[in-house]
């Protein structure tokens, strides 16, 4: 089901992103993006049970087989969003739909307000990004001191420390995000993400600006929430949803990557929902 994938290299923002493309070139566009610390293939269950899409998976910068931004540079949120919209633009898409994973979905999401008519539907698998007031985060990043490279065993137990996490895949699933995200070290494997990613951004947007965002979303909206996902429910997720205009919610058993450890489950859910836009077989 994988051995479809093309591997793509984008130049956008002053760097070069890898990407992985499924599907024909002339096919509606599908802008994939992944979530902190993942890669392209959270996508790579999914995308080929989309057909009649042509979908782009992108390595975040500083994720995956993308290049680091310079050393004492952070991975400020908005600076993604920015890097999306060139990649796109690069990509040579005037529109395209938008597919987002935890991170991912909140750029998705935050693209799809900032440029409403360049969005032709956002698909949000669990957005989570939490809003927290500017003075408080200050207080608490302004100095960061530079985290190190970890040096793990070996990919396997890569995969355990990865599924293990707060927000943990399966561990079939973690290793298929390990594929692409370790390299190896002497004595190990090392996490291919720049070790910078790890810093917390020093300016996060406060809820009324992510409301603001999320109201001026014009097109289709359709959020899968995985029931056994830490993030799945609480009033500030269900604010936000109540902000976007055309919005569909679907609730599926499944984790916080759902996508990832059930595709088959997912993939009917966004082929009816993308159905308008999918070209005919």
């Amino acid at each position: 089901m994988t051995d479809d994938w093309e591997e793509l290299t984008i130049t956008a923002g002053g760097l070069r992103l890898a990407a992985r493309g499924f599907g024909p070139p002339d096919a509606p566009k599908v802008l994939c993006m992944h979530g902190w610390l993942d890669n392209a293939a959270s996508f790579e269950l999914l995308a080929p049970r989309l057909p009649g899409l042509r979908v782009v998976a992108l390595d975040l910068p500083g994720h995956g087989l993308s290049e680091h931004r310079e050393a004492g540079n952070t991975y400020a949120f908005i600076d993604a969003v920015a890097t999306v919209a060139a990649a796109r633009d690069a990509l040579g898409w005037e529109q395209c739909i938008l597919m987002g994973h935890s991170l991912g979905a909140a750029i998705a999401s935050t693209l799809a307000g900032a440029q409403p008519t360049r969005a032709q539907a956002l698909d949000d698998l669990l957005h989570d990004r939490q809003a927290e007031p500017g003075a408080l985060r200050a207080r608490r990043v302004i100095r960061l001191e530079h985290p190190l490279a970890l040096r793990l065993r070996d990919a396997e137990f890569a995969a355990g420390r990865l599924a293990s996490s707060m927000t943990g895949a399966s561990i079939e699933a973690a290793r298929i995000l390990c594929r692409r995200g370790l390299v190896e070290v002497d004595g190990g494997v090392t996490w291919r993400s720049d070790p910078q990613v790890r810093w917390q951004s020093r300016v996060r947007l406060v809820e009324d600006q992510v409301l603001a965002i999320l109201r001026a979303i014009r097109c289709p909206t359709l959020l899968v929430r995985g029931d056994r996902s830490p993030f799945a429910d609480g009033p500030i997720l269900d604010g936000r949803v109540a902000a976007i205009a055309d919005i569909r919610v679907v609730r599926l058993p499944g984790g916080h990557h759902v996508h990832l450890e059930d595709a088959p489950a997912v993939a009917p859910v966004v082929a009816e929902f993308l159905g308008p836009w999918r070209a005919a077989p």
